[in-house]
């Protein structure tokens, strides 16, 4: 029973970690209506959903995760806090268990059972097959693409009332999908698969919220599927505020036993 709690938490804090991805010149923001506009190009598309990435410094708030894999069920409420390009920190009550992730790290301790883990993304990329890394997370956690669109061709089409991008060409090795909602041109859905391997990794933005200016993700559903085995996570922002003043508490106790990821 304490095998199968600890897998949870941790399958919770890594695809968390995986669902839990810079502003360079700051350009207008496209506004609409939320119709769909059948004039605009594939690269209109692209170009209006970095035109409308988040304008921040950081992020805080709390995050209710509901996590299963078929056989257990779990659900907790953490802290979120977040400095862009920087840092994630996720804290759950009494700080029983808390995670830190960075550009070169992910690490996270579990006071109820004295373990920690300390590493960087190899684990995750391992495990999806494709490198993963901070800037994947934090696009995925605020509704903005996982990859660089802007480095691919798409064609455009229209599915449930967005805008569906399919890469010109496919890829070798995985295969990619992107659907972004007209009203803020911010994700709609995300799917990577690698169908010989039987794996699905598939991000689903059910709604938005607006925290002063910017679109934030209101609830995230995440789906990963990797043969027979099925994954499936909900996570729902609450109390959200932009720019507050941040820290970032975290020191792994002393005596805490390593665990090693496979």
């Amino acid at each position: 029973m304490k095998e199968m709690r600890l897998n949870s938490c941790y399958k919770i804090l890594w695809y968390f970690s995986l669902a839990l991805f810079v502003v360079s010149c700051k350009s207008a923001k496209v506004i609409t209506d939320g119709s769909i506009d059948d004039r605009l190009s594939a690269k209109s598309v692209v170009k209006a959903h970095y035109q409308n990435k988040m304008d921040f410094r950081t992020l805080t708030g709390r995050v209710k995760i509901d996590y299963s894999d078929g056989e257990d069920e779990q659900s907790v409420s953490v802290s979120l806090r977040m400095e862009k390009d920087k840092g994630i920190w996720l804290s759950a009550p009494l700080g029983i268990v808390k995670a830190y992730i960075t550009p070169d790290r992910v690490s996270f301790y579990n006071k109820m059972d004295n373990e920690y883990f300390d590493g960087d993304f190899s684990y995750l990329s391992k495990l999806l097959g494709t490198e993963v890394d901070y800037s994947i997370l934090q696009n995925m956690l605020l509704g903005q693409a996982i990859f660089d669109l802007r480095n691919e061709k798409f064609d455009l089409s229209v599915a449930k009332d967005s805008y569906r991008l399919t890469p010109k060409t496919a890829g070798i090795l995985y295969k990619t999908l992107f659907q972004i909602e007209p009203r803020n041109f911010k994700m709609d859905l995300q799917q990577l698969s690698q169908p010989l391997k039987k794996r699905l990794l598939e991000i689903k933005y059910e709604n938005y919220q607006r925290v002063g200016k910017e679109a934030i993700p209101n609830q995230i559903s995440i789906v990963a599927i990797e043969e027979d085995n099925e994954n499936r996570i909900s996570l729902e922002y609450r109390n959200i505020e932009l720019n507050r003043q941040v820290s970032f508490p975290y020191n792994i106790p002393k005596g805490y036993k390593e665990v090693v990821l496979e």
